[in-house]
């Protein structure tokens, strides 16, 4: 990229060049000048934003209050994963399985494969009971020491699974369940 080395290597000075001056180079056509000036924006851009805030979710209350708004008003089950760094904050938010009234399939290697792939250090389960009983059910219960055992192996730390119904939940964590 010779035009990069005429400005000294300085994307400031190169962000100030105009499409005519980027057109002179050999193989710069005017819609690369303008790939070009489009990528100086969006630094620019970038570099005027503040990192986006993570939600800590370090606790079943907080998830809870995290999930509700997604699940409140479901009229079927659904199974969704809380991706989390080290400190408990949110990576990625993942609807697993979109299940019935009663019940949901879930692919456990489904979920480790998005941990792994987001480099999450810590997991979390979560679905909701639509009919509004916030008790776990055998299959519930079966479930999430299946999870926790791939986590396991995985070295993927489980901090909890927390069942949502509007206005309540359930949380493994808080129950001593995992």
């Amino acid at each position: 990229m010779i035009f990069l080395a005429d400005c000294n290597n300085s994307l400031n000075t190169l962000g100030k060049k105009s499409i005519h001056d980027l057109c002179q180079y050999n193989g710069v056509g005017e819609a690369k000048a303008i790939t070009i000036l489009a990528a100086c924006e969006l630094g620019k851009r970038r570099q005027m934003e503040t990192p986006e805030e993570r939600p800590d979710l370090g606790t079943a209350t907080r998830i809870y209050n995290h999930m509700h708004p997604v699940m409140q008003d479901l009229d079927v089950e659904e199974f969704w994963v809380l991706l989390l760094n080290q400190q408990y904050r949110l990576i990625k938010k993942l609807r697993i399985a979109r299940g019935g009234i009663t019940a949901t399939a879930v692919d456990i290697r489904l979920i480790i494969r998005e941990a792994v792939l987001c480099n999450a250090t810590q997991l979390v389960a979560c679905h909701n009971h639509p009919l509004g009983g916030i008790t776990p059910s055998k299959q519930d219960d079966e479930l999430t020491i299946s999870i926790m055992n791939a986590c396991k192996l995985m070295d993927i730390h489980f901090a909890d699974h927390v069942i949502v119904t509007d206005g309540h939940y359930y949380s493994y964590h808080e129950q001593g369940k995992c």
